[in-house]
């Protein structure tokens, strides 16, 4: 099925390098040259992917990437220009499901792309639970795997795509320990190109929606030094 991917830059040489290697790669592309044009056709066309760069005419990057974060779960890769983190981590802070930094290669880009298109819900080498399985249920947070819905106290959690995937690759095997790198392999999908601190912030993100205390959560628990796990917890008799 042809993967249809929306492109977000006032540049356009910058468009036009990466209309040609999206096209060859197989892509279908979409282009919008300011914030508001690209918030009306995301909404529009619901593309597969947004390629988002920072700094748009009539709305910023980061606006634009709140606005559809309330609409829409597509995965979001913010393009900056900027090294500031500040930069970085707001984009993650405000839905983005990744960022890379200009100038970039287009090996570098393409890999992203991959990665941030597959999904790992349909990657079943890890859940390690039977084919009809479809919810998780520690505590008062039950995770519909089929709905790709949360809920805590049976009240629904709005989360974004990739902080479902990671809370739903952590629940699927609670107490065991994974490293952000082996976080970044198996649910962004990626290894030399993943910045650990996507996984950190996307974290906290998480927590900061299912904990009843972020600074000491119950659920996704960090090891110091070592990586985060899912805290296994029984289910609530309310």
């Amino acid at each position: 099925m042809e993967r249809t991917i929306l492109v977000v830059d006032d540049e356009e040489p910058i468009v036009d390098i990466l209309r040609f290697n999206l096209k060859k790669e197989g892509y279908k592309v979409l282009e919008a040259f300011d914030g508001e044009e690209a918030v009306r056709i995301a909404l529009e066309s619901n593309p597969d992917l947004i390629l988002l760069d920072v700094m748009l005419p009539k709305m910023d990057g980061f606006t634009v990437c709140r606005k559809l974060r309330e609409r829409l779960s597509t995965p979001i890769l913010m393009i900056t220009a900027r090294e500031e983190e500040v930069d970085k981590v707001l984009g993650l802070a405000l839905g983005a499901d990744d960022y890379i930094t200009k100038p970039f290669s287009i090996r570098e880009l393409m890999a992203r792309v991959k990665a941030n298109l597959r999904r790992v819900a349909t990657d079943l080498t890890y859940l390690n639970m039977s084919a009809d399985t479809t919810s998780i249920t520690h505590g008062t947070l039950e995770i519909n795997i089929e709905r790709y819905e949360v809920k805590k106290s049976g009240k629904v959690i709005e989360l974004t795509l990739r902080e479902f995937e990671l809370l739903k690759f952590l629940a699927l095997q609670p107490e065991k320990i994974f490293s952000r790198e082996a976080l970044l392999e198996k649910v962004w999908g990626y290894e030399y190109y993943g910045d650990v601190r996507t996984v950190d912030v996307t974290i906290r993100r998480l927590r900061e929606k299912i904990e009843d205390d972020a600074s000491n959560p119950a659920f996704v628990v960090t090891r110091r030094g070592v990586g985060y796990y899912f805290a296994k917890q029984e289910a609530s008799s309310l």
